[in-house]
């Protein structure tokens, strides 16, 4: 997936986008150490995928709670 497609996304989105990542990831390395798979190099870009989604939630996180602040400081 695209790092454009990946921005407009929500971040419930991204929550769910990762834990199935995160899964994919794991049945990966189960299957790479029993010599299911042979394609090595796809952990690689699961890996990548996952720290893009990360990147995203927590830029993400931190306007919301810029936001949120700029919004207390308008109250008082």
């Amino acid at each position: 997936m695209k790092f454009k497609e990946l921005k407009e996304k929500k971040i419930k989105d991204l929550h769910e986008l990762l834990k199935e990542k995160r899964e994919q990831f794991r049945s990966l390395r189960f299957s790479i150490s029993s010599d299911q798979e042979k394609n090595v190099r796809k952990i690689r870009s699961v890996k990548k995928e996952i720290a893009q989604i990360l990147t995203l939630l927590n830029s993400k996180n931190k306007i919301e709670n810029k936001d949120s602040v700029i919004t207390e400081e308008e109250d008082k």
